[in-house]
């Protein structure tokens, strides 16, 4: 521990940024990438590309669910929206218990109504649930392991503040071709860039932890017992279909109820009775205050009358206390469920300073420590240490990451093993790629190592657009002619991270070319 608090807050930022670095990499950038998750599990399934949808979907769906499930008690309808130009049902037989959307999903062609059958994905939900839960580790252990990581990082944040006394004029101040100077600019231009966001990512984080960092504060509810034993129902006879209210109008009141917010699901109940009812479920949060809720007034679902259309009542959560309205809007926050899409690549980039941030932090603890031991002859074992875990954790996680959405176009669309199914084989692709780059990095010299996994990511993400073109009905032109700009957006993002990872690989090899032991000339025979 250094001596004075300025030198102390230094020696903890080094140390809580370096111990969990890695870590906080991948969870800084699969968590940037899962702000987009509904689009990478659109761009994973080409089955679904190239539709041209109806004019009004909702009544389309009600159309084929009445064909599909005339006998069903309940009916469920996801309706397309920007982020996801998918049109889904699904439904519950009498006498089942209804979940959430009801029973197994079925997506339907948004324009002509016809069932698709696309392909199994783990999709950008993979990405997003190992952002907070990693893989393969228990629930509970996951959460604590990431909990302490997010504590770390903002412990981090803070000492970096305190650290540096010119930090809003060091974000000014880019040196490049400097060495480690470039990487310590660096590192402050993206913290203090996106600092209100940092601050904001790690403590709702922590927020959202609290109750596994802090079990025994928090208020639970009675142990439940078993659920008591399900009656068997017998299924009623057949029935003529009632005769539902037009959704239009219905759909067109819950907008102007929710500051014109769309909506985004519609529940149909109670079918099997003479008094169906219509439940209208708002696209996304439209704003973020202690209200939390989904529209004006704290209202999250309206409910109608299935054969008048008169509103029965709106549903909000006005019973929450203050504490739990702030919770759910630091949640609200945190997943960015009320962004648009202008806001949510404002987070998006945000997300990537985050990231660079913690990247340029771990080169920056390797470049001045080789700096301080250049001349010795062997250098520490943990500075070697760092260097090469530095390569598999940070290019080898975006390689795996560009590996993952070669999997997912790849593998056969009905792929799957005796003990895997398709989403899993992606899954292991995604970890057997980082594997592979992690031990390459042990194996070469690291800025040759650097060198190829960058190079290798970068000519995966800019040929990203070609295996679309190849792998699906649709292609990067013909998207951006139809409009389709959820499936552009991930070539074009592609061709970007691509170009990005190529410049990097350009500056390693310039680097491995300066510091490689010059070669001897080679002697003619008889001199």
């Amino acid at each position: 521990m250094k001596t004075g608090f300025r030198q102390s807050m230094a020696w903890l930022h080094t140390w809580t940024g370096l111990l969990l670095g890695w870590l906080l990499f991948a969870i800084f950038l699969t968590g940037t990438i899962a702000y987009f998750r509904s689009e990478v599990t659109y761009w994973m399934r080409p089955e679904l590309h190239g539709q041209r949808p109806a004019e009004d979907p909702a009544a389309l769906a009600l159309k084929r669910l009445a064909e599909l499930a005339p006998e069903a008690s309940s009916w469920s309808i996801t309706l397309p929206d920007p982020r996801s130009p998918v049109l889904s049902v699904s439904w519950s037989k009498p006498g089942e218990a209804a979940g959430r959307r009801g029973g197994p999903v079925t997506v339907l062609d948004s324009g002509s109504g016809e069932i698709l059958h696309p392909r199994e994905t783990a999709g950008g939900e993979f990405l997003y649930r190992f952002h907070y839960e990693l893989y393969g580790l228990p629930r509970e252990l996951a959460r604590w392991i990431v909990g302490i990581a997010t504590m770390a990082m903002f412990i981090a944040i803070l000492s970096g503040v305190i650290t540096h006394k010119k930090i809003f004029k060091e974000f000014f101040t880019f040196r490049p071709g400097k060495g480690q100077r470039s990487w310590l600019d660096m590192h402050n231009m993206t913290a203090v860039l996106a600092l209100p966001y940092h601050i904001m990512i790690t403590f709702s984080g922590l927020v959202l932890f609290v109750a596994t960092l802090m079990p025994f504060v928090i208020e639970r509810g009675p142990a439940r017992g078993p659920a008591p034993p399900q009656e068997v129902v017998e299924p009623p006879p057949p029935r003529p279909l009632p005769v539902l209210t037009p959704l239009a109008p219905l759909m067109a009141q819950a907008e102007a109820t929710w500051d014109w917010m769309p909506v985004g699901r519609i529940q149909i109940g109670k079918l099997d009775t003479a008094a169906p009812e219509i439940v209208l479920v708002p696209l996304r949060q439209s704003v973020v205050t202690v209200q939390s809720g989904s529209g004006s007034n704290g209202v999250e679902r309206l409910r109608f009358d299935g054969l008048s259309g008169a509103l029965l009542d709106e549903t909000g959560r006005p019973g929450a206390s203050a504490v739990a309205k702030i919770n759910m809007a630091l949640g609200a926050l945190h997943r960015a469920r009320f962004a648009d899409t202008g806001l949510r690549w404002l987070f998006f980039i945000a997300g990537l300073a985050g990231t660079v941030m913690v990247g340029t932090g771990l080169v920056l603890w390797v470049s001045k420590r080789a700096a301080k031991h250049a001349k010795a002859a062997v250098k520490p074992v943990g500075l070697c240490l760092v260097d090469r875990l530095n390569i598999g954790s940070i290019a080898g996680l975006c390689l795996a990451c560009a590996g993952y959405f070669w999997a997912s176009r790849l593998l056969p669309a009905e792929a799957a093993t005796a003990s895997l199914g398709r989403a899993e084989l992606e899954i292991a692709a995604f970890f057997g790629i980082w594997a592979a780059a992690m031990l390459h990095g042990f194996l070469r010299p690291p800025a040759r190592a650097w060198t190829a996994q960058l190079g290798l990511t970068a000519a995966l993400l800019l040929l990203m657009p070609v295996l679309n073109a190849v792998t699906g009905p649709s292609n990067l032109a013909l998207a951006l002619w139809r409009g389709d700009m959820v499936l552009a957006s991930v070539d074009l993002m592609a061709l970007i991270s691509g170009l990005a990872a190529g410049y990097a690989a350009w500056h390693s090899r310039s680097k491995a070319a300066r510091i490689a032991p010059p070669r001897r000339p080679a002697t003619v025979p008889g001199e």
